[in-house]
């Protein structure tokens, strides 16, 4: 369900190198289709066969949803062993066909195609240089600026890893990067490792992703997380691990955990599950309250009640019900109809919440709206009080790495306190997870945490 009062990652990522006589899009398709969270604006295929010495380049995007994107007869027309797939959310460019990926580069050595997650904070300076150098550039994105320098290197390298590993000396930011060359599958992920990327395998060859649970989707068995700063090149001489820019300080994104990752993930580690539900029984200890039941704003929300619920010994019941079988919210073209949308795909069932006491967790306060419209309609239904804990801090600064929150002038907490927003969403009572159980709740993994304490790893 889409929400323009939550946090939206910028892009899910994911390739496949098979062995010749293998094909690539299907599996493809079905890890895009797990990844589907991380971006409902645009998907896109570019696949490859291994034969002749540019290689045979197909590729097909569009604007929606994967499912809607890719038929039958569209797979079956993207021939291939090797291949990248992309789901995008638009947090920086245009929401538009020329800026969903993959994007594909034709150059004097070949072909390459590229997917990415995350964001070049120094895009513009970059963009800037390659005009200056006579590179035009028809998209809006930091991705498009990133594929004509890995081209350009590429130009005086004597390979494409070596061209990305110089491209790497350019870039600020986090990112998780997967380029397909006729013959190799290269993929590489930030030194902070802000941006997640796994490596699995299955009977036909080697597949990269986003999270763990498009391995499972593709019939992949999850081998290990790519390691922050590593790049793993992949062609017919195996899979070779370079680890020279590894070994910094890391800053995984906190927000992988509380919400941007599907439930049945594990990323660096750390299952998010367990993350969320820990989040919640933490909550329960720094906010306790007497109150009949606990429940949790679908989806993300609902873990961390469950962690709650059991913790404080309160009941977890399910007072929403998600009609999954309504449009995309998002499409609609003023915030009315989209407030209705919403309305109508998330409804109470009076029955549980008449005469309670309500505890309702949710993972974050953004902008206030939804959380105000959901306490207002559980009242309306007959609850006596609802109680808001809330699984992060509150989020006050702006995160450059690749969510839709640029500046925080649209943030409550950097305008109200705790009590002011208490007084606006209508909650009896309103607490947040401090910023000292976050690595509680991830068992220690060092993290971003830039957009509650206005630490930034990297600018």
């Amino acid at each position: 369900m889409y929400n323009d009062d939550k946090l939206h990652e910028e892009c899910g990522v994911f390739g496949a190198w098979y062995t010749a006589g293998n094909q690539a899009a299907e599996d493809i398709y079905y890890g895009l289709m797990a990844l589907q969270h991380r971006g409902q604006e645009s998907a896109g295929i570019a696949v490859c066969d291994t034969v002749g010495e540019r290689g045979n380049l197909c590729l097909r995007k569009d604007m929606g949803l994967v499912s809607e994107v890719f038929r039958g007869e569209d797979l079956e027309g993207l021939k291939g062993n090797i291949g990248v797939g992309h789901v995008r959310y638009s947090t920086t460019g245009a929401s538009n066909i020329e800026n969903a990926q993959p994007l594909a580069f034709y150059y004097l050595k070949g072909t390459l195609a590229l997917v990415h997650n995350g964001n070049i904070v120094n895009a513009g300076e970059l963009r800037k240089d390659l005009f200056n150098e006579g590179t035009v550039l028809r998209g809006t994105t930091d991705s498009e600026v990133l594929t004509c320098i890995i081209a350009k290197e590429r130009a005086k390298s004597g390979s494409i890893e070596e061209a990305i590993k110089k491209t790497t000396a350019y870039l600020k930011g986090g990112y998780a990067i997967i380029v397909m060359s006729p013959r190799k599958l290269i993929a590489m992920r930030d030194p902070l490792g802000l941006k997640p990327l796994c490596l699995g395998k299955n009977e036909k060859g080697y597949v990269i992703a986003s999270e763990s649970c498009a391995l499972t989707a593709a019939g992949a068995k999850f081998l290990r997380d790519v390691e922050p700063g590593e790049i793993i090149t992949i062609s017919k001489n195996g899979l070779v691990s370079d680890k020279e820019l590894c070994g910094g300080t890391h800053a995984h994104c906190v927000f992988e955990y509380i919400y941007f990752s599907r439930l049945d993930s594990k990323l660096d580690g750390r299952a998010v599950y367990d993350a969320r539900f820990k989040s919640g029984m933490l909550l329960a200890r720094e906010y306790p309250v007497e109150a009949d039941i606990v429940t949790g704003v679908p989806e993300s929300g609902l873990t961390a009640a469950a962690g709650y619920a059991k913790e404080a010994g309160i009941p977890f019941v399910q007072v929403f019900n998600k009609n999954s079988y309504v449009g995309r919210t998002f499409i609609k073209p003023t915030q009315k109809e989209r407030e209705n949308a919403v309305h109508v795909k998330l409804s109470v069932i009076e029955s549980t919440v008449k005469d309670k006491n309500v505890v309702i967790i949710d993972d974050s306060i953004v902008r206030g709206t939804t959380i105000a419209g959901l306490i207002k309609r559980l009242k309306e239904a007959g609850a006596k009080a609802v109680h808001v804990r809330i699984s992060s801090p509150p989020f006050l600064y702006p995160c450059y790495y690749g969510t839709d929150v640029p500046d925080n002038s649209s943030l409550i907490a950097n305008n109200m306190d705790i009590e002011e927003i208490r007084t606006r969403i209508g909650a009896d009572s309103l607490g947040y997870l401090t910023l000292e159980h976050l690595s509680e709740m991830t068992d220690g993994l060092p993290l971003c945490k830039a957009c509650f304490d206005g630490k930034y790893p990297v600018l």
